[in-house]
């Protein structure tokens, strides 16, 4: 899909922050707390990205993650406003999920900080999570 006809389609919201690399407000999104099991999948084009058992608790007002699914995002270098950070991207549909850092408290080190609006929690049998 292009992103007219994704513009058309999608939550005024979702398109902004995936396609237009905007950022929910911290503390606003619906996963901030979850601690639902199951498998966290783009809220654009279904892939999944994220299991739940990697979901932590950062403190930061967004949900964060330390190790993503094998293939299911792409990392690439953000200078937008003023810094060097680095975009978490969907391998498949290049939607913008968040930014990931190296200052994670788990083994891996890594702080996967995402938009809640990018995500969908399909709960453990499949269905997405309410």
């Amino acid at each position: 899909m292009n992103n007219d006809e994704l513009k058309a389609k999608l939550d005024p919201e979702l398109y902004k922050v995936a396609r237009e690399k905007g950022t929910e407000a911290p503390f606003s999104g619906k996963y901030v707390h979850t601690k639902d099991k199951g498998t966290y999948a783009c809220a654009v084009c279904g892939q999944a990205l994220f299991p739940s058992d990697t979901k932590f608790d950062s403190g930061t007002g967004w949900p964060s993650f330390d190790k993503a699914l094998p293939g299911a995002v792409k990392l690439i270098t953000d200078e937008s406003h003023g810094m060097i950070r680095t975009e978490v991207v969907c391998s498949n549909c290049d939607s913008h999920l968040g930014h990931v850092f190296n200052d994670g408290p788990t083994a891996t080190g890594q702080r996967f900080c995402l938009n809640s609006v990018c995500l969908d929690l399909k709960a453990e049998g499949g269905d997405s999570a309410k």
